[in-house]
Order: C-alpha cells, then structure tokens, then sequence
C-alpha cells in the first residue's frame, strides 16, 4: 500500500491557477506530506499534451486540469486513457452543469478567471487612489491620475471620486480655495485630464448650511454665506479658464449622472491619445 500521495501534473490552457488550488485544497485532506506539483500553463497543441501524459504514466502522477478549449480536452481524455493515468478535469462538469440549465453556450476562451481577477485588482487599486489623493491632500498624485477634479468645497469631487474608481478610473481631487494657490502639477498635466465642476450659488449655499447643520455649527459661518460662495466660483471659474479643461454644472444633477459624463469626456480623449 502506498502511503503518499501521488505527484499532479497541472494543466491548463491558461496559468492552471485554479487548478493548483483545488489540487492544493484536496490534498490538504490528507496526512501524508508534501506532495509535489508539476504546472503546464498554456497549453496550446496536442503534442505538449502527449507529452505530459508520457511523463505521468511513466512516473505514476495524476492529472488536473483545466482546458477550455474542448479539441485539447477530448484529446487529452482519450490518450490519457489509452496510457492508464487518472485525469482530473476542474472546470468542465461545473461549466456543463450550468450550459445545461441555463442553455448559454459558454465561451471556451482561456483566461477569463484572470481577467476579472485583474479587473477587481485594478478596482481596489483605483479605490485606494482617490482616498490617497482626496481633497488635495497630496498633489503628486495629480500627475499619476487618470483624471483630475476640481472645483470649490461640496460640489461632490469625493462622492465622484469613489464612484469613478469603483469602474476603475484613477481620480485625484483638488479643491479651489482663494487663500490656497492650486498645486503647480495642475497646470502640467495634459490637456483634458483635468475636469471643472460648478454649481448654482444658492444650491450650493443650502447644501452647506446643511453640512454645517450636521456638524453642529451655526449655517450664519461664512462657509455658508452667499457672498463668500460667490466669491469662491469666480475664483475657480478663473483657474478653469485658465486651465482650459471642460467644465460640467452639477446642479442637481445625481453623482451617477455627472459621472457618465466625465466618463464620456475620458473616453474620448483617450480614443484620441
């Protein structure tokens, strides 16, 4: 009786990622060592294949894998077969399972796991960005952004911020106040990447007697007042003309909706890049 576990050849017309975790949870199951594990990632003919089978039938290993592509997967079945060595196959009844009940043809494109693995990456990477660089707290991120938003206190630069980063859009926010001059790095970037955002005064002035509402304050302060609000547009009006960027009004406008259309500014400046 052997008391090891036999070697696994993982196979895959991809990286075999998921296939190792399976072999690797499994094999977890058992008190018997280490076990050792031989990857083929991006298999892409039959010959490798032929290959690897000779080598696990003459050193008694097992096969996992994960092949998409169903000419790879027959073939490898049918010779396995022939040469007596056990094939696992990961993905494939789970795939049938749900072809059968849901009647979608799967695409049997390889790497598709990876892919939206590197799209949640990039989520979480993007979501990072705009806490780091929210609100101007650190201008070196203004030259790394995707895009830039600016635009006085509480025209909802953070609110879009997150909402950007979470389809993967890097976004720095700045904030324009006439006592702070704007970080250089604005003025550098390349034409389009930086966004202005107005509001109408008195929309602008209820939201925050509100804010200030909730933060316990009098809504007299002159974070709130009318005049100071004024004066704070036109000051930022003067650094957008400077700027020459595109500027949306927010004025009752959903994040939602104003972020569609930064998205559309982005996407054709990039189309133009």
């Amino acid at each position: 009786m052997n008391n090891h576990l036999p070697g696994v050849f993982i196979v895959s017309d991809s990286i075999g990622e998921t296939a190792e975790m399976v072999v690797r949870a499994a094999a977890s199951q058992f008190n018997s060592g280490s076990m050792e594990i031989r990857q083929v990632p991006n298999i892409s003919d039959t010959e490798t294949l032929e290959e690897i089978i000779n080598q696990a039938a003459a050193s008694n290993f097992i096969i996992a894998y994960t092949l998409v592509i169903n000419e790879l997967a027959d073939f490898l079945k049918m010779e396995a077969r022939k040469k007596g060595v056990i094939c696992v196959d990961v993905l494939g009844p789970v795939i049938e399972a749900l072809k059968s009940v849901s009647d979608i043809e799967p695409r049997r494109e390889p790497g598709l796991l990876r892919k939206v693995d590197e799209m949640y990456y990039r989520r979480v990477e993007a979501v990072e960005f705009a806490v780091r660089y929210d609100d101007g707290k650190d201008p070196r991120g203004v030259m790394q952004a995707d895009i830039v938003l600016v635009g006085v206190s509480r025209t909802s630069k953070t609110p879009l911020s997150m909402y950007l980063a979470h389809k993967r859009i890097k976004v720095a926010n700045v904030p324009l106040v006439p006592e702070v001059a704007p970080p250089e790095e604005i003025f550098q970037v390349e034409k389009g990447k930086v966004i202005g955002l107005v509001i109408n005064p008195e929309q602008l002035n209820q939201i925050r007697t509100e804010r200030l509402k909730t933060l316990g304050l009098k809504g007299q302060a002159s974070y709130a007042n009318l005049e100071r609000i004024l004066e704070e547009m036109e000051y930022a009006e003067d650094i957008m003309k400077r700027l020459g960027c595109p500027v949306i009004n927010v004025t009752n406008r959903a994040v939602e909706e104003t972020a569609s259309k930064i998205m559309e500014i982005y996407y054709r400046r990039l189309s133009h890049v």
